[in-house]
């Protein structure tokens, strides 16, 4: 560990020994760095540090292993995922209300809303909500329950008979694999049944990945690719019906 990093470890260690929680913008600002610096600092001390939807904790507060999905996934295909989502950004409109899925991927469609666009936002998980409260003109509603840090969301009954009251324009859903044959899939079981809710409850539905999880397969199947109005990816929007 370079001296500055070790400099930076131990003045975090002192503020997380006070406060408990620390978020990610407060630590790059305190400690006069990037984000990006910060989330590698941690990343290269898990003994230390942990981070969960946008924030830091101390290591010990929070049980299990460190080494979780969406912390991993963050940094794979950033570019595609964000040309993805530049070309999602493009199907909201002003007053619709949508739906946002979990993920690494769907976070960048939030910076895609304009300021001046009066959207009502629903989602489900930690970063996704964290990102939402900075656009002034978006009504965010989170939809709660049994937290599961390894994507950063929540799951319930509850919540899909909430999400079901809605009238939803569009939803914008992730995936971790899609199969033309098989299906579209993800790595957590506890999502299926939100993505499944919302697919249902939404006037249209689209499937927002980078090209690279094309071909792939996940242990949780939710939906065909017919479920949805079209194939979001990097490239471009393509109908699936």
């Amino acid at each position: 560990m370079s001296n500055r990093r070790a400099e930076r470890a131990i003045l975090l260690a002192e503020v997380l020994a006070k406060r408990g929680v620390l978020h990610l913008r407060e630590a790059a600002e305190m400690l006069k760095v990037s984000e990006m610096t910060v989330r590698r600092d941690i990343a290269s001390d898990p003994d230390r540090f942990a981070y969960l939807g946008g924030h830091i904790v101390k290591a010990g507060d929070i049980g299990g292993s460190q080494n979780y999905e969406i912390d991993q996934e963050a940094g794979s295909h950033a570019e595609a995922k964000l040309r993805a989502c530049a070309n999602a950004g493009r199907l909201i409109e002003p007053d619709d209300t949508i739906f946002i899925d979990c993920g690494t991927t769907l976070v960048h469609l939030i910076d895609q809303i304009p300021d001046d666009f009066s959207v009502t936002a629903i989602c489900y998980s930690m970063n996704v909500a964290e990102r939402l409260i900075r656009k002034p003109s978006v009504r965010l509603i989170l939809l709660g329950g049994l937290y599961h840090p390894v994507s950063a969301s929540f799951s319930g009954g509850e919540a899909g008979e909430t999400l079901s009251r809605f009238g939803i324009n569009k939803a914008f859903l992730s995936a971790g694999g899609v199969d033309a044959a098989r299906g579209v899939s993800c790595s957590n079981f506890h999502e299926v049944a939100i993505k499944q809710k919302a697919i249902a409850s939404a006037l249209a539905s689209y499937l927002v990945v980078d090209t690279s999880k094309i071909g792939r397969l996940r242990p949780a199947f939710f939906a065909q690719l017919t479920d949805f109005h079209a194939i979001v990816t990097e490239e471009g929007v393509r109908a699936t019906r």
